[in-house]
């Protein structure tokens, strides 16, 4: 949707469920339940279960996404990073941002760590917590590793790039 959407959307008096968290949570509420029992479609046992199952498929996807993010930046980037930099220790002022990115993605790979480590248990929370707290910190390890891409030598940097990936069809 454009970004007028939620505006439009307040004027028309209509939900904004812009995550799957909220959109879960309103299909799984007594109204909808009832809507669709008195329709022949779920029953309100049904619609429990159709929500569990889809709050266990995003809390699994996501889980397996930050994880997998963690492991590629620790086997690939990182060591990448520190291959990269060493090419720079006679002239360091030609480094130019290098160190400063470099170690941004290792902190905030490490709080991403950390904040996977202290994900709840409840499956509602689970998927809450990591729409509004992984997700945000999965981004900025990812803006950090996009800004290095562009610093690395292409020999250098351990998978395909955006630019690899969109035109290597064309080679």
């Amino acid at each position: 949707y454009s970004s007028e959407w939620p505006e439009e959307a307040k004027k028309r008096g209509l939900p904004n469920l812009n995550t799957t968290p909220l959109a879960l949570a309103t299909f799984n509420t007594d109204k909808s339940k009832k809507l669709f029992e008195s329709m022949g479609i779920f029953t309100a046992e049904e619609c429990d279960a159709r929500a569990d199952v889809m709050y266990e498929n995003y809390c699994t996807t996501l889980c397996v996404e930050a994880v997998t993010l963690v492991d590629m930046i620790e086997t690939g980037i990182l060591p990448a990073c520190a291959r990269d930099l060493k090419k720079y220790s006679t002239l360091p002022a030609l480094a130019g941002d290098r160190l400063a990115t470099y170690t941004g993605i290792k902190t905030e790979t490490d709080k991403l760590k950390g904040l996977i480590e202290k994900k709840p248990h409840d499956l509602r929370e689970e998927a809450t917590y990591l729409c509004e707290t992984i997700k945000p910190q999965m981004l900025a390890v990812r803006n950090l590793v996009d800004k290095a891409e562009g610093l690395m030598e292409s020999g250098i940097y351990p998978y395909p790039t955006y630019e690899e990936l969109i035109y290597s069809h064309h080679s």
